[in-house]
């Protein structure tokens, strides 16, 4: 498996594709994020064409067991963010 790319690589990729510089990279895949988080955060979702969905999901209270002790207890409903990943972005990976 391939090392996944860190955010310095990732600004120098998008520099590279958009044909400017990383200064200006770096702050549009920052002001994509912060869309994203407060977007999520507020309880939407954002598609992200040809990658997927990314989301909030509320999960309800329930009953969890510790491994190590074996004690049972109730966990809060809590949420979580999910993502979907797009159709086109799996066929182009098993494809």
């Amino acid at each position: 498996m391939a090392k996944p790319l860190i955010k310095t690589q990732l600004v120098a990729a998008l520099a590279e594709e958009l044909g400017t510089d990383k200064k200006s990279a770096g702050a549009a895949l920052e002001a994509v994020s912060a869309i994203i988080t407060r977007e999520v955060t507020g309880g939407g979702a954002v598609t992200l064409p040809g990658v997927g969905k990314i989301y909030c999901r509320e999960r309800p209270e329930r009953q969890v067991r510790n491994p190590a002790t074996g004690e049972t207890f109730t966990k809060e409903a809590d949420k979580v963010v999910k993502m979907t990943i797009a159709k086109a972005l799996k066929d182009s990976v098993n494809g």
